[in-house]
């Protein structure tokens, strides 16, 4: 970074939510527990995937890394949030606020192509049932869970570049609990108009693609579905997709109201929220629509908790 840069701004306040006043101890709380069930939950298909047989499966083998994937997205902003919400505002230097933005972006990539991963999961299960297994074997597997990491991580490096070249001599306060992006950026007083362009070139390969390729295995998965003569036949086949569509649903859905609709500066503390129920609502329901839906995972939790003992 330039000297310049260092010189004028050195690092930013995080404003966080400052209208909380008297519920600041109880949101304190929400939100700790709301991250420690959330860590607990996610953990818990990470250990039930790699030690039940019954889970041995490409499904949940996808499912594990989304569980990684919301650990570190978590871990990566909520316990700082907690101490900005604690403190009522928290210095970040430069650096940190950069690496955060990258990682943020980053972790959110691999969500997507995770999601993408198991689209195409659903869609040979489904479309092509007799060779399911020879296409996803365990190098298949592998090798789709490391390159959804791999380009996840390298797409942004651009936008790392471009952030390590921004200098700031403007206002030092980020309305914000974390560096979002484009927040971060607005405080930018060079390349602003480059960088923004850039990001808006990176959101296609990093949403747009995988929500096509998503969309497309869904457009074959309902077509087949439909094409099954029998009632049941239907059911079962769209049983074995039917979490995973909620999850995408929720994921895009929250994705899209927070940074396709236009924001206005009257709607900053909308707009917090909603990023706030990205961030923690987000990866607490996608463990919980697995575990609920799937019948394989109700089986094995029930083991693990004694409750199917119980109901015999």
């Amino acid at each position: 970074m330039s000297e310049g840069n260092q010189s004028s701004v050195t690092g930013f306040l995080l404003l966080g939510f400052p209208r909380l006043s008297g519920f600041k101890a109880a949101f304190f709380l929400l939100i700790l527990a709301i991250y420690m069930v959330t860590i607990m939950i996610n953990l818990m298909i990470i250990t039930l995937v790699s030690t039940s047989p019954k889970l041995h499966s490409p499904m949940y083998f996808f499912l594990k890394h989304l569980s990684l994937t919301e650990i570190a997205f978590l871990t990566l902003i909520v316990p700082n949030m907690l101490r900005i919400i604690w403190l009522e505002g928290a210095t970040i230097s430069i650096m940190c606020c950069i690496a955060q933005t990258y990682l943020y972006v980053a972790l959110g990539s691999t969500e997507c192509y995770l999601l993408a991963v198991m689209s195409y999961d659903r869609y040979l299960a489904i479309c092509n049932p007799l060779r399911y297994t020879t296409i996803m074997d365990n190098k298949c597997q592998h090798c789709l869970a490391t390159l959804s990491w791999m380009i996840a991580f390298l797409i942004p490096i651009i936008t790392l570049i471009f952030l390590l070249h921004l200098q700031f001599c403007g206002p030092k306060v980020i309305d914000h609990f974390f560096c979002d992006l484009l927040p971060f950026v607005e405080l930018s007083c060079s390349l602003k108009d480059s960088l923004q362009i850039e990001i808006l070139v990176l959101t296609f390969p990093i949403a747009v693609i995988p929500f096509i390729l998503i969309l497309s295995s869904y457009i074959c998965v309902f077509k087949t579905i439909l094409g099954i003569s029998t009632t049941t036949g239907r059911n079962k086949a769209f049983s074995t997709c039917s979490s995973h569509l909620s999850v995408v649903s929720l994921y895009y859905g929250t994705i899209c109201a927070i940074y396709l609709v236009p924001a206005k500066k009257h709607s900053l503390s909308n707009n917090k929220v909603m990023v706030l129920m990205y961030i923690l609502v987000t990866p607490l329901f996608n463990p919980i629509i697995y575990c609920l839906r799937n019948q394989e995972m109700r089986v094995v939790m029930g083991n693990l908790f004694g409750i199917n003992k119980l109901k015999r």
